[in-house]
């Protein structure tokens, strides 16, 4: 079934009953609202029956509503502005604790990575570090988190790691000007894309570098430009996105990477605590 969902709702209005041309006409006119709303609220606001929107569902094709909805998230997830964030999560977020609300989101996103990862990919991931010859980590605007918190570790494990964080694509192209065959460019981007990373993707890419994407859908601009992409969701709290699942894929992605070099591991952090130790880098000294 098409992810399309706005295309599938205008292509067969005519052939709908009123009550499904209701609810067609509302998530045409709202569909940045109705992605994030359950089945009983949308019958709500298109004065049809819960029921009636389940149904409605399974007549386009979806295995249930949920099914439907999450294309709909999908359709939507990469143009949503800040606002339109804020008020299509304002009656999920504010109609209980909003702590509890938060925290079980993020619960939720972790439990569906364990769920969907794919373990092959990941292992193919892995393997394309372990072989590079040099490592560009590429993130920028709320993904630069994830992009230097990779890097943060990754520049323990392997001798040659560069970070591009830029907003801008001209100091991006700069900044991996050198990259070519035998390199890798992980690029991190998560909704809302930035064209920066886009463009950072494609000229690795272009000039005939391995490209490996952290992102949240195939529907994710990186993905076709990928020869492996691992998948975490970040949807969002409010006008805040839940980094938690792309952070504990990072986790995953930065251990087994360790593991499979546990020698060099363990010389490096036996030189780096005799460094820290010489320099008093850590702890208290009893001198002022």
């Amino acid at each position: 079934m098409t992810n399309d969902v706005l295309h599938t709702l205008q292509e067969n209005m005519g052939s709908f009953s009123k009550g499904q041309k209701r609810i067609a006409a509302y998530i045409l006119e709202n569909y940045d609202k109705a992605a994030f709303m359950t089945a009983g609220k949308l019958g709500g606001l298109a004065n049809v029956s819960e029921s009636t929107v389940v149904r409605f569902a399974s007549s386009l094709g979806y295995d249930g509503y949920p099914a439907m909805q999450k294309a709909l998230q999908e359709l939507v997830r990469g143009k949503l502005t800040s606002i339109q964030r804020i008020q299509a999560s304002n009656d999920r977020l504010f109609s209980s604790d909003v702590v509890t609300s938060v925290l079980q989101t993020d619960m939720d996103k972790i439990r569906v990575a364990i769920e969907e990862v794919d373990r092959a990919a990941f292992e193919t991931v892995v393997d394309k570090l372990v072989n590079a010859r040099h490592i560009y980590i590429l993130g920028v605007r709320s993904s630069s988190f994830l992009a230097g918190y990779l890097h943060f570790y990754l520049h323990l494990i392997f001798p040659n790691v560069t970070l591009v964080t830029s907003n801008s694509a001209g100091d991006i192209l700069e900044r991996t000007l050198r990259i070519g065959p035998g390199d890798l460019l992980v690029g991190i981007s998560f909704p809302r894309y930035s064209k920066a990373t886009v463009k950072g993707v494609q000229f690795a890419h272009d000039r005939g570098a391995d490209v490996v994407a952290i992102t949240d859908s195939p529907m994710s601009p990186l993905y076709p430009l990928a020869s492996a992409s691992l998948l975490a969701r970040s949807d969002m709290i409010s006008f805040v996105d839940s980094l938690v699942a792309p952070f504990s894929l990072l986790n995953a992605i930065i251990v087994a990477a360790g593991h499979r070099k546990d020698g060099d591991i363990a010389q490096i952090f036996n030189r780096l605590e005799s460094i820290w130790d010489e320099y008093g880098v850590f702890g208290y000294s009893d001198e002022s």
